[in-house]
This record gives C-alpha cells, sequence and structure tokens, in this order.
C-alpha cells in the first residue's frame, strides 16, 4: 500500500515485482552516473579556459564515445529482456481466474469452479468501515492461495480496462473481445490494492482493484462459503 509522500515503489510481495525493483535501482544507478559524467564535463568546459591539442581531433576519444553508449545500452537491455521472458512465463498454475472490466467495476470467475464468480463494486465512502481506503476498497476482494502460481485471464465487456496490482508487479489490458493472460505469484499473506489503469470513462478512478492473499487452508474455506452462497 502506498503512502503520502512515497517516493519510490511499493514493498514488493511476488517475485517478479522483486526483479523490476532490483531493475530500477541498476538503471537508476548507470542514470546517475552518466548524468554526473556530463554535469561534470559541462562545469568544466564553462569554468575554464585551458584546452587540449591532443583532444581537439582524436580518433582514440571518438572510438570510447562511440562504443561506451553501446555497452551501457547492452548492460541495460540484458536484464531487462530477462525480466521481459519472467513475465511471460506461466508453469502449471494452481488456479485460473478470470477478470472482466465494466463501466466501471471488476467481474471475477474462478474457472476451476463451477458456479464462483461475483462482481467487485467500490465501496462508497459513507459505508467504509474504520481501517478501510477511500477509493480503493471494495465490497468483494479477490482471494488468491499464497504461494501459488495464480493464472489471470483479462478481458473487457464495454471499452478498454487494464487490470493493475502494483505490489505484485501486474499490469494487463483488458480488450473487448480479445483474452489477455498473465501470470502472478504472491509472497506473502496480505492485502494488494490496485486500479484501472486506462481512462475508460468517467468513472475510470472509481475501478479498485483488491487482491487479498491468504494460506491455502484459508482460500479452500472462502471458496466453500462462496460457492454455498450460490446454491443458496
Amino acid at each position: 500500500m502506498a503512502h503520502p509522500s512515497q517516493l519510490g515503489f511499493q514493498d514488493a510481495a511476488s517475485p517478479v515485482m522483486e526483479e523490476l525493483l532490483h531493475f530500477h535501482d541498476h538503471a537508476l544507478m548507470v542514470v546517475l552516473l552518466i548524468s554526473t559524467l556530463v554535469f561534470y564535463i559541462i562545469i568544466a568546459m564553462v569554468s575554464t579556459k585551458l584546452t587540449n591539442k591532443y583532444i581537439i581531433d582524436s580518433q582514440e576519444i571518438e572510438i570510447v564515445w562511440t562504443i561506451l553508449p553501446g555497452v551501457i545500452l547492452i548492460l541495460i537491455a540484458m536484464p531487462s529482456l530477462r525480466i521481459l521472458y519472467l513475465m511471460d512465463e506461466i508453469n502449471d498454475p494452481h488456479l485460473t481466474i478470470k477478470a472482466v472490466g465494466h463501466q466501471w467495476y471488476w467481474s471475477y470467475e474462478y474457472t476451476d469452479y463451477e458456479n464462483l464468480a461475483f462482481d467487485a463494486y467500490m465501496v462508497p465512502t459513507q459505508d467504509l468501515l474504520p481501517g478501510q481506503f477511500r477509493l480503493l476498497e471494495t465490497d468483494h476482494r479477490m482471494v488468491v492461495p499464497v504461494e501459488s502460481p495464480i493464472r489471470m485471464l483479462i478481458s473487457a465487456e464495454d471499452v478498454l480496462h487494464s487490470w493493475a496490482v502494483p505490489a505484485l508487479g501486474v499490469k494487463m489490458d483488458a480488450i473487448p473481445g480479445r483474452l489477455n493472460q498473465t501470470a502472478f505469484l504472491t509472497s506473502r499473506p496480505g492485502v494488494f490494492y490496485g486500479q484501472c489503469s486506462e481512462i475508460c470513462g468517467a468513472n475510470h478512478s472509481f475501478m479498485p482493484i483488491v487482491v487479498e492473499a491468504v494460506p491455502l487452508e484459508h482460500f479452500e474455506n472462502w471458496s466453500f462459503l462462496m460457492l454455498e452462497d450460490a446454491y443458496i
């Protein structure tokens, strides 16, 4: 959960998000070093009138400043490609959930169960309980088991939406007539918040996403209760 005046990312709750945080720090350090070098060169050129006749027309320097940017780009690109392949990998998911975007709420279908489906609407401000977050809480949470690979099938019924949970490193467009696929694995129990990240209409900012990660035993109890309610 983000907090006021926070400058960095939310704490990672999945292995993929941890990799993304490490890559962010790596890329930021490269940018910092380049910026420091360029700033130093600018200051040196402005503050001194001295010139070196050996660098006015130097083949060696031209070779260095041509090859060095290429090496830096490779140092950034290789970890980036590795993470892209990790994010695209879906190996033997334990649970498949279909999320469908509507104007302006999400509906969830647990496709491994026969009748486990529900809609998740934002809780109005006047109905919030103590400790709940305004504009982020929903009347039904998407409950998943901890340390289990979850496959998400994401689509939309009307316009473009985007299913995004920052702490899990998940963001996937919901497109009408198309079924997009992504996956995540929660590394710890908790409640993780997200929102629709596509400008989908007047109530775009009122499409919260709440993912609750619980131990497997608690998830089985929750699914049993939800199925009981569906059959009543």
